[in-house]
């Protein structure tokens, strides 16, 4: 810890002082050094990294000051548009985040699109450090011929559109057929499914009211998942696949051939994946108990997994505008496990289907034209999270590392890159002797500009009017949609 005020300016001159002159000479000058040494740092993005980063920063700092900024007025990212609603325990941590808000060194600054309101530059002028934790706010594309079809959709909008997020309330996706395909095998492609074909009462939480009666009128009764490669590449984990497998009114669809003989191969892979194997294995191989057969006899509904396909192209539809199919390459493993590659064997198969969502995975963009950016990797070039060839310039979460993992990775990686921070803050790499305005020269910017930052205290009217309006619904809470509502109710 750094040394209190007090003792800082102990020394003879103190001494042979007066006291009353003293205490005020100690004051100023602890006061003085005190502002010299309060890092003044910055977060762009409000999800689980940015919070996280900002947590360990004021935790492990006891000067710091740590500024949150955050393009929509609400903050929490993904917690809040991506965790599914059937989830509700995994938006906890939101608690957590209040907490680290409510410190008198945080602030949360809404509203307010770095990169276009403010520049990254702007913001290193005004701080002594900046990290960018700002995720990854576009999809990953197929690259085929029919994606654009208009019954086809990313599944990042699917799940923007049934939580709430602004930039996805007017989806309106085709639900009147009975069959839907999901490009990819990850846990946002089992919340697709699971959120398809779940029983109403399930969803019934902070999914927003629209999407609710959407679903409530959808024809979907089957899902298929489709994947590249096979059961041993799977990217969902167990406990999402044993939810699906429980799913109320739903039997899974899984073919023993795809799982024979993989007994014997799982022996030496490491335990997370022997036991999801295993549990597919069992699904597909074993006789069901009588519990679960009566379930499966009685299931209005199904979802399926599809190994070894490639997509080729969206078949179009004789209007032109729709897609009626998906045409697949079937492909053959070269190599084993993580690192196995999938390679067509020439032969073709076509899927009958109208709603098509891809599910391949969410890419992050660069934020402005300043900043380093792969544009393969799709991340900000960093070693620990500092990012390449800019000092004072800090990345955490997707943006430092690819869109992989839960919300546990990104808060371990988040707390390598706040270490990172304090690091270069104790050996000096960052001048805390260059005094830093923090807030009070973007505020001006800002001003400037236009621009009317949604404060923490803000947010929480927000919070108050969707839990109000949740309640009259039967709902923990209903999510406002227009970012202009939002910020009307606030008076902005």
């Amino acid at each position: 810890g750094l040394p209190s005020a007090a003792s800082r300016v102990r020394g003879p001159s103190a001494r042979c002082a007066g006291a009353g002159e003293r205490r005020d000479r100690s004051l100023a000058i602890g006061l003085l050094s005190t502002a010299a040494l309060a890092p003044q740092i910055c977060v762009v993005g409000s999800g689980p990294a940015g919070f996280y980063t900002a947590q360990h920063l004021l935790k492990h700092h006891r000067l710091a000051r740590v500024d949150i900024y955050e393009k929509l007025p609400v903050p929490f990212g993904l917690v809040r548009f991506g965790v599914a609603p059937d989830h509700p325990e995994v938006k906890n941590v939101i608690n957590t985040f209040t907490q680290t808000a409510h410190s008198d060194r945080c602030a949360y600054y809404g509203n307010v699109t770095i990169g276009k309101d403010v520049m990254v530059k702007e913001l290193q002028r005004a701080y002594h450090a900046v990290v960018l934790s700002y995720g990854a706010e576009d999809n990953q594309i197929l690259g085929i011929p029919g994606e654009n079809l208009s019954t086809v959709y990313s599944a990042r909008a699917f799940v923007g559109w049934y939580n709430g997020l602004p930039e996805n309330r007017d989806l309106k996706p085709d639900l009147s057929s009975e069959t839907a395909v999901v490009l990819g095998q990850g846990n946002v492609a089992l919340d697709v499914a699971r959120v398809l074909l779940s029983p109403l009462d399930i969803l019934r939480t902070d999914i927003t009211e629209g999407s609710l009666a959407a679903i409530a009128c959808s024809k979907v009764k089957r899902v298929w998942l489709v994947g590249r490669r096979g059961p041993l590449q799977v990217a969902f984990t167990i406990k999402e696949l044993r939810e699906m497998i429980n799913l109320p009114g739903t039997r899974p669809l899984l073919d023993p051939a795809d799982f024979t003989g993989l007994g014997d191969v799982i022996k030496d892979v490491p335990r997370p994946r022997k036991r999801l194997t295993e549990l597919m294995i069992k699904s597909a191989l074993e006789k069901p108990g009588e519990k679960e057969a009566a379930r499966w006899a009685s299931a209005t509904k199904e979802w399926g997994l599809k190994f070894q396909r490639s997509p080729l192209e969206v078949l179009p539809a004789a209007d032109g505008k729709q897609a009626r199919g998906i045409r697949m390459a079937v492909t053959r493993l070269e190599g084993s496990g993580e690192s196995a590659r999938a390679v067509p064997t020439g032969e073709v198969e076509e899927l009958e289907c109208r709603l098509i969502l891809s599910s391949i995975g969410y890419r992050s963009l660069p934020l402005d034209s300043s900043i380093p950016f792969d544009p393969k990797l799709g991340i900000i070039p960093n070693s620990l999270g500092r990012v390449q060839g800019a000092p004072g310039l800090y990345c955490s979460g997707w943006v430092k590392r690819g869109p992989t993992g839960v919300i546990i990775t990104t808060m371990n990686d988040s707390f390598d890159t706040a270490q990172s921070v304090l690091e270069d803050l104790q050996m000096g790499v960052l001048n805390l002797s260059n005094s830093k305005e923090g807030f009070k020269s973007v505020r001006s910017i800002l001003h400037s500009r236009g621009v009317h930052p949604v404060t923490f205290s803000d947010w929480e009217k927000i919070d108050a009017a969707e839990v109000a309006r949740g309640k009259l619904a039967g709902k923990p809470r209903e999510k406002i949609v227009d970012p202009q509502e939002m910020l009307q109710l606030i008076s902005h």
